[in-house]
């Protein structure tokens, strides 16, 4: 997987013993594959490292199209077709409960401003009366 920049110490060199062919297979209705073959440096095929498999759909949410993509543990394009389905499903549910995740932590960090809660009772519990303002 990419690594990044930090990672690689702001290096953009490429790595020459981990290089990729990339191919996109579609049934044009569900999703998409990703075959990774791997290659060696001289644009060879690289027969001791796996093929890596891709899936990636989209999820319609109420604000677009949130792209999903998720690792096929397969040996073959067959394979990874066969085993679509059920991992797309895994990883939308995954991405589901991450975001019920993200809206929880969201919901739970209230920001209460500097000095207090501004407006909620100063002297004589006057709304507003609490600020920084003063009149001499």
């Amino acid at each position: 997987m990419a690594q990044r920049p930090e990672e690689r110490g702001g290096d953009p060199k490429m790595d020459a013993s981990s290089l990729y062919r990339e191919e996109v297979v579609t049934d044009r209705k569900v999703g998409t594959i990703r075959v990774l073959t791997p290659l060696k440096s001289d644009g060879t095929t690289d027969a001791s490292r796996a093929v890596l498999y891709i899936g990636e759909a989209q999820l319609m949410t109420n604000v677009g199209a949130l792209p999903i993509n998720f690792e096929l543990d397969a040996g073959s394009l067959g394979e990874a077709v066969a085993k679509f389905a059920d991992a797309a499903r895994d990883a939308v549910e995954r991405t589901m409960k991450d975001l019920q995740e993200l809206r929880r932590q969201a919901a739970s960090s209230i920001v209460v401003p500097q000095g207090g809660m501004g407006g909620l009772g100063g002297p004589g519990g006057l709304p507003g009366a609490g600020g920084k303002i003063q009149i001499p």
